[in-house]
């Protein structure tokens, strides 16, 4: 943990992009299973009885899907920067932790440009390298290497004035 007196020249939370929130996703399958229902009433009147089945599979499949996609949601990256270190906590979708630390002063924000889809944003130390946001987009990958190389130059400032 960092020391109450020290100043904190970033303290950042990456998540995933959601698509749904909770609420939205229980309208959602309330949504499509009231159609799914309608649905089969209809092709039920005109003897079509399996369909009823593959519907109701239809809709789990569905559930299943986003449910999956609500887990992998869970994964989360702390980034916080002092004039003493930069400090990176990342908790995976499992709940696995990681953590490590750098020296502010020898921290590089590492990202290739232009970025696109494979250029991993990197906090270098050393010939040692953390790979952090991979679930950004590459913009913003872009704007979030842009505030971190900020955040480490306000802090060596502060620590090497001059």
């Amino acid at each position: 943990m960092t020391d109450p007196a020290e100043t904190i020249y970033m303290d950042a939370v990456l998540t995933p992009n959601r698509s749904l929130s909770p609420q939205g996703f229980r309208v959602f399958i309330v949504a499509m299973g009231t159609g799914f229902a309608l649905l089969s009433l209809l092709f039920w009147s005109m003897g079509a009885l399996p369909v009823l089945g593959f519907f109701g599979l239809d809709l789990l499949a569905i559930w299943l899907a986003l449910r999956w996609s609500f887990r992998q949601q869970r994964e989360e990256t702390r980034v916080q920067v002092t004039a003493r270190a930069v400090r990176l906590h990342h908790r995976d979708a499992k709940g696995r932790e990681k953590r490590a630390e750098v020296p502010s002063a020898f921290a590089r924000v590492e990202i290739e440009e232009p970025a696109g889809p494979q250029s991993w944003l990197r906090i270098e130390h050393g010939n040692t390298a953390w790979v952090i946001g991979r679930f950004l987009t590459p913009d913003e990958r872009t704007a979030f290497a842009g505030a971190l190389r900020r955040a480490i130059a306000a802090a060596r400032a502060e620590r090497h004035p001059g």
